[in-house]
């Protein structure tokens, strides 16, 4: 599916059924690609990978080559386009976004009991009061995606979830949206993160600002 966020920004959300071999068909892949893929395990890791890059072609409506680079920071960019991107991945699925003039952010992840272990590493204790979060696992999954996705939309190292990330109160959903309060080094940002869940296993998180 392609959700068009706006006239610039569009969320692409695929569920991955090809092969390695039909996905590799639908790349031409340069050196140092050929050379990162060779240390990736056959798999679920080289799936993601070679997912999203056809999931970003599919979306930049190209069957030319695309050169998507990760920086430093581990954010991935297009030399050369000015656009910006965010990748997902979670076992089936994989979503791209893009945002022409706005950065973006997305987070995708299969819906899991195992996160009530660890909600207390990305969530304040004012979070963890909210109704909304608590022990409920979906509402742990909207802030795991919409911290995730927050942290992505940023781009650089050293933003902590739970230090500097903070979730407002809000409405616990299928879909909906909550607001954000971010402590970035040059300042708070109020950013707001729409969710929805994917399929029945599945919520994903993006931002735009």
């Amino acid at each position: 599916m392609n959700k068009q966020i706006d006239e610039d920004t569009v969320l692409g959300v695929w569920k991955i059924e090809e092969t390695e071999a039909q996905l590799r068909a639908a790349l031409q892949l340069r050196q140092h690609e050929h050379d990162l893929i060779s240390t990736l395990n056959s798999g679920k890791r080289l799936l993601h990978w070679l997912s999203t890059r056809v999931l970003l072609r599919s979306m930049l409506h190209t069957s030319e080559y695309i050169d998507c680079r990760v920086d430093e920071h581990g954010k991935p960019y297009l030399p050369g386009l000015g656009y910006h991107i965010s990748l997902s991945h979670s076992y089936d699925y994989a979503a791209v976004m893009i945002g022409k003039t706005k950065a973006v952010g997305v987070d995708i992840e299969l819906i899991k009991h195992k996160i009530r272990g660890i909600r207390n590493k990305f969530l304040s204790d004012s979070e963890l009061a909210q109704k909304q979060i608590g022990d409920n696992i979906e509402g742990l999954y909207v802030c795991w995606c919409a911290k995730e996705a927050i942290y992505k939309w940023n781009g650089r190292k050293g933003l902590e979830f739970k230090r500097d990330i903070h979730i407002r109160p809000f409405r616990l959903k299928t879909s909906g949206n909550l607001e954000v309060a971010v402590d970035l080094p040059d300042g708070p940002r109020q950013l707001t993160v729409e969710y929805f869940k994917v399929g029945a296993d599945y919520m994903l998180g993006y931002t735009v600002g």
